[in-house]
């Protein structure tokens, strides 16, 4: 349709989207949906482990910061939190190929999965370790996890430095707050108090920024994705952007896109879970 006017190359081009068609990738010559359903599963693992590791030790981590603050385990958790938000993601990925995959042998190097199990897992849900697992192939899931866990490791402590910041400043937040001095008074301990009321209170808080980090993930690891030769999301948008792919760049943008629209509406309907007064 480039022989007709703007206006109505943008309507055909709506049209075809409304349908599914992205267009035709030039780098693959397949279409766009085909190879976006292709990388898709393997930066969805990729970010769900590096976002549940980079969870379960940020968030603790600003909780033990902020219950300690102006003490040693704030600044500790402060530097930490620093290095690890500052430090390039890329030198992150490197140091931990050389250390664990080239002098211990503990991590699995690049790629997803071994050679020898290259095209050996039938594909069902794309993701690799699922797959495994449901083919009862426990070789494979080995193989997979030594795979992932030195990337997603990588990518799980940038987002825990941001997680860590992010509830120390929301905890603060809270225990300078009245109702924790009463708490205190009436004589409850301090896990009560940091635990049971002012993290309770943060938690609506924190589930946005987790869902925001998780998307961040999703459409920012292109760098790791390089390091570790990971056949992702990440570097098909960046082949696609090389090559000056228009119809893949385009189409990656809207899945991106849409992916940061589901994930704030989960995280807003996951609110009347965490707060009632969402519910009322």
């Amino acid at each position: 349709g480039l022989d007709q006017p703007l206006a109505l190359q943008f309507a055909g081009y709506l049209r075809a989207l409304a349908q599914g068609d992205l267009g035709r990738a030039l780098l693959t010559g397949n279409p766009v949906s085909a190879d976006l359903a292709r990388v898709l599963p393997a930066t969805v693992e990729l970010a769900t482990l590096a976002m549940l590791i980079g969870t379960l030790l940020g968030v603790p981590l600003g909780v033990l910061a902020a219950s300690h603050h102006r003490r040693w385990p704030d600044h500790l958790a402060r530097v930490a939190g620093l290095l690890g938000h500052s430090t390039p993601v890329f030198w992150f990925g490197m140091m931990g190929l050389l250390v664990f995959y080239a002098w211990l042998g503990w991590a699995g190097g690049i790629g997803r999965i071994g050679l020898a199990f290259e095209g050996t897992v039938p594909v069902r849900s794309g993701l690799l370790l699922v797959d495994a697992l449901l083919a009862g192939d426990m070789a494979a899931f080995r193989s997979a996890l030594r795979h992932l866990l030195l990337p997603a490791c990588v990518l799980g402590l940038h987002s825990m430095a941001y997680l860590s910041r992010m509830t120390r400043a929301f905890m603060l937040a809270q225990l300078s707050q009245e109702y924790v001095t009463t708490a205190r008074v009436k004589g409850l301990s301090e896990r009560q108090v940091v635990w049971g009321h002012a993290f309770r209170n943060i938690r609506v808080q924190l589930l946005t920024i987790v869902a925001l980090a998780y998307g961040g993930l999703l459409e920012g690891a292109v760098l790791v994705e390089t390091v570790f030769g990971w056949p992702g999301f990440g570097s098909y948008l960046t082949g696609s952007l090389l090559l000056g792919d228009m119809n893949a760049v385009m189409g990656s943008v809207l899945v991106v896109g849409v992916l940061f629209v589901a994930l704030n509406l989960g995280a807003d309907a996951l609110y009347q879970v965490f707060d009632p007064r969402a519910r009322a």
